[in-house]
């Protein structure tokens, strides 16, 4: 596949040119944020092609290769980026992929996309938000429990156990992959989880 540049529109051609097409992130599932980074390359490309200023020109250059990288390893696919200012063709290989661990795919096919690619997951400050929601889950769930069982029935006790946990549910399922909101919900799910275990204690 080549990179190259065609009206000040970037343009993706196969092998010797052939069947060039214009860069569309929902045709080539590239994203938009580099769809238009490397339409924008390509109409400054096109201006210092045009006045050739050395100093300029191999500015383009340089981007022209980092974009011709990026695109490589989203499409994971070998680059061929033809500098519009030398005419000098570059071969971009895709980077080398890790093979995922079955625990981490579980983990993510769980709880989603932890976030950008690149971006690091803040553990330690989600893991610490999603302990203290659990911790006031499990502390309202239980309090509302031994008031219901001790003042009316441990079946009513239950059957409010039920509603609470069917009502809140549905919020925590759509806000599962929603970030800095996940930790919430993970806390929560977590709090219900270990409240539950309280509430059969309490009702039975």
């Amino acid at each position: 596949m080549e990179l190259r540049i065609r009206d000040e529109r970037a343009v993706l051609a196969g092998p010797g040119g052939e069947h060039a097409r214009e860069v569309d992130p929902h045709k080539l599932a590239i994203g938009a944020d580099l769809a238009q980074a490397l339409h924008e390359w390509a109409r400054v490309a096109s201006a210092v092609a045009t006045e050739s200023g050395a100093e300029a020109g191999a500015v383009v250059s340089q981007r022209g290769r980092q974009l011709a990288g990026r695109l490589a390893a989203v499409m994971g696919t070998t680059v061929r980026f033809v500098d519009p200012v030398t005419g000098e063709e570059n071969v971009v290989e895709p980077p080398p992929r890790t093979p995922e661990r079955p625990g981490h795919r579980f983990v993510r096919s769980v709880l989603g996309e932890p976030g950008p690619p690149g971006e690091p997951t803040p553990w330690l400050t989600g893991l610490t938000v999603s302990a203290f929601i659990a911790a006031v889950v499990v502390v309202a769930m239980l309090a509302l429990a031994t008031t219901l069982a001790r003042e009316t029935s441990g079946w009513l006790a239950l059957v409010a156990t039920v509603v609470v946990t069917a009502g809140i549910t549905p919020s925590l399922w759509l806000i599962r992959r929603t970030p800095i909101l996940r930790w919430a919900a993970y806390g929560a799910a977590g709090g219900v989880v270990i409240a539950w275990a309280g509430v059969l204690v309490i009702a039975l």
